[in-house]
C-alpha cells in the first residue's frame, strides 16, 4: 500500500475510533467515521467495505498498539513478574488516554452482540501471561503451587472486571491506582516470600506487601 494510502488509512481509523468510542458499534456509520477523519464517504469505502470491517479494523489496531507498547517498555526487564505487572499498568495506561484503545475494548465488549468473534486477543494474552506465570515461578517470584494457566485467566479476567467497573464509576480516572491495588490483593496469595519482601515488585505496585490493609481506594 502506497504512503498516501496508509496515512489516508490511519486517519480513517483514528476517526473511526472516536466514533466507535462515543456512540459504539450501533450508533456509528461510515458517514460518521469519514466525518470524523475529515475524508470523503468514498475513501472511507475504498479501505473497508463495511462497518464491520472498519469494526474489526479497529479492534486489531488496538490490540497491535497494546502489544507493541508493552513489549517496547518491558525490552530490558530481566523479571517475568516485573514484566506482568508492568505490562498491566501500561494497559491501564493506555486505557485512560489512548482513543483506539478505548474504542478495540468497547468494541470488543459489544462484538458478540454483533456476531463478532473477539476471542483472539482475549486467548493471545492469556497465552503471553502464562508464559510469563511459569517463568517466574521458575525465578522463585511466584508461589510453586500456583497454576501458571488458572493464574493467567484469572489475571486477565481480574483485570477486564476492574477496568469495567472503573469506566462505569469513574470514566477510568483512577484505574491506574485500582490496577495497582488489585496487583496488591493478588501478591498477598500468589507472590513468593522472595517477591513480597522485593522494592523493586513493592515499588511497581506502590507499597510494601502488608496483609489486611490495602492502599486507600479514592
Amino acid at each position: 500500500m502506497q504512503e498516501r494510502a496508509l496515512a489516508t488509512r490511519s486517519l480513517i481509523l483514528l476517526g473511526a475510533a472516536r466514533v466507535f468510542n462515543q456512540f459504539g458499534f450501533n450508533g456509528s456509520n461510515l458517514a460518521l467515521a469519514a466525518e470524523e477523519a475529515k475524508v470523503t464517504k468514498g475513501a472511507v469505502y475504498f479501505h473497508f467495505s463495511s462497518k464491520l470491517e472498519l469494526a474489526k479494523a479497529v479492534i486489531a489496531e488496538q490490540h497491535r498498539l497494546v502489544q507493541e507498547k508493552i513489549a517496547e517498555n518491558n525490552r530490558d526487564e530481566q523479571r517475568a513478574l516485573a514484566v506482568m505487572i508492568a505490562s498491566c499498568q501500561e494497559f491501564a495506561n493506555l486505557l485512560q488516554t489512548d482513543t483506539v484503545v478505548k474504542a478495540g475494548i468497547r468494541l470488543t465488549f459489544e462484538g458478540p452482540t454483533f456476531g463478532l468473534d473477539v476471542a483472539g486477543p482475549y486467548i493471545d494474552w492469556i497465552a503471553d501471561m502464562t508464559q510469563l506465570a511459569l517463568t517466574a515461578k521458575e525465578q522463585g517470584d511466584i508461589n510453586p503451587d500456583v497454576d501458571a494457566k488458572a493464574f493467567a485467566m484469572f489475571l486477565v479476567g481480574s483485570f477486564t472486571g476492574v477496568q469495567m467497573v472503573s469506566e462505569i464509576i469513574s470514566d477510568r480516572r483512577e484505574l491506574s491506582k485500582e490496577i495497582k491495588n488489585m496487583w496488591w490483593s493478588i501478591g498477598n496469595t500468589v507472590f513468593s516470600e522472595k517477591a513480597r519482601s522485593d522494592a523493586r515488585i513493592s515499588t511497581l505496585i506502590e507499597g510494601p506487601l502488608e496483609p489486611l490493609t490495602p492502599p486507600e481506594m479514592a
